[in-house]
């Protein structure tokens, strides 16, 4: 569970993907599918991923999946 203080957010309203404002801490992102289990993006992702998760998170962040190209 996140630390106290830190806020759950998503980048549109249809989203299924939690992002936890680390806005304080620079270069740190942390999400989440169910705002009890979070993920940090770059020590996680992908292999913490169920394929599930990684399908879902590809969709919604076609950024950061074309920046984690060589993980897959």
């Amino acid at each position: 569970m996140p630390q106290k203080g830190y806020e759950f957010f998503k980048h549109k309203p249809t989203d299924k993907i939690w992002w936890l404002d680390t806005s304080e801490e620079d270069g740190r992102f942390v999400f989440s599918f169910d705002r009890e289990r979070v993920f940090v993006l770059f020590s996680d992702y992908p292999h913490k991923l169920t394929a599930e998760q990684k399908e879902l998170f590809d969709r919604e962040n076609p950024f950061w999946a074309k920046y984690f190209k060589d993980r897959q």
